[in-house]
């Protein structure tokens, strides 16, 4: 796969492309595509020290993040300039091995690894057994789009499996904040041992994605080869400082768990009341249907923007960020259902 081809990996969030395609203002648009908390975390304003220095490994801010994620300690954490950063270059960190990714996951996996030439194997997760060829494996837990949610037991049982071949059980994190980081939800406390990577980002629960920060969290020795390649000052210092504070906020995360699943509750239900059977994580709920091209068309005619995705023929949904933004949605969706039968 070419640098090029793997520059085209779709994504959710690319609003101006629908806002040109439809002929709608970009403020116009309730965004549904990312899976992002629409309430994001209320940042405290920035210290001027912030913007004017380098970010300083000194600042404790791995030490945070290990507290947080359940993490051994603050050795096993580096912080990096969202996970993004991480996913592309840890494939060239590992011994060129297949490596069995879900064909439907987050899309830069499959793509990262082949640029550094390992054979992509399809995961079954159903399956407790790995194939013999694979010697890594990359788990989105809980998967998006799918929302399917892995046991920790499972999980251990895979990595159990690649160590005796030497391989490494990279796990994306990024949509557990909204379970928690109870270690029935994490392997954040798991990563002291060989061959595990966890990928952690703040972006999605705490609705930071524009800091463009993440942590990889593994044994200390991968971290540092994985610094060595990313090199210095991956986080910015406002990004820092946003990020410690909503980490720090516990208040702030349990009423936001309470505030996100209720609200998931009722996005399943609108969902369901149409006819489909979504599932869903606090954050988004994703629906099978033939008809997915028609109804993204359909919503997208009402200035309401969704992920669709080809195969299986589906689409996500992710939170209205306003009462208002609920009640447009909800006719949005009665009035494309119309057009579909």
């Amino acid at each position: 796969m070419s640098e090029h081809l793997a520059a085209l990996v779709a994504h959710g969030g690319n609003l101006h492309e629908a806002a040109e395609r439809y002929g709608i203002a970009w403020d116009a648009w309730i965004d549904l595509s990312t899976g992002i908390n629409p309430h994001g975390y209320p940042v405290p304003p920035v210290p001027p020290t912030a913007w004017r220095r380098l970010p300083d490994d000194g600042d404790g801010f791995a030490a945070c993040a290990a507290r947080y994620y359940g993490a051994p300690d603050a050795q096993h954490v580096l912080p990096v300039a969202g996970s993004q950063a991480a996913i592309r270059a840890l494939p060239a960190l590992l011994t060129r091995a297949p490596v069995a990714i879900a064909p439907l996951t987050y899309g830069e996996y499959a793509p990262a690894f082949a640029r550094a030439g390992h054979e992509i194997v399809p995961l079954d997760v159903a399956h407790a057994a790995l194939p013999d060829i694979v010697t890594h494996a990359v788990v989105v837990n809980p998967n998006n789009p799918t929302a399917t949610h892995l046991a920790t037991a499972h999980l251990l049982h895979w990595h159990a499996q690649l160590a005796s071949r030497g391989g490494t059980l990279i796990v994306d994190e990024a949509f557990t904040d909204a379970f928690g980081n109870e270690r029935s939800a994490t392997l954040a406390h798991a990563t002291s041992r060989a061959g595990l990577v966890v990928l952690r980002s703040p972006g999605k629960f705490f609705g930071l994605a524009g800091a463009r920060c993440g942590f990889a969290l593994a044994q200390p020795a991968l971290l540092a080869a994985l610094r060595a390649n990313l090199g210095t000052w991956t986080v910015s210092g406002p990004a820092r400082h946003a990020v410690t504070h909503a980490f720090e906020d516990s208040a702030w995360q349990s009423a936001m768990r309470v505030r996100l699943t209720a609200e998931s509750a009722r996005l399943v239900a609108l969902l369901r009341a149409h006819g489909f059977a979504p599932h869903a994580t606090p954050l988004f709920a994703w629906i099978t249907d033939p008809r997915a091209a028609a109804l993204q068309h359909a919503l997208a005619r009402h200035a309401v923007w969704t992920r669709r995705f080809d195969a299986p023929a589906s689409l996500r949904f992710g939170l209205p960020a306003s009462e208002d933004e609920w009640r447009r949605f909800e006719s949005a969706l009665e009035q494309a259902m119309r057009t579909l039968d």
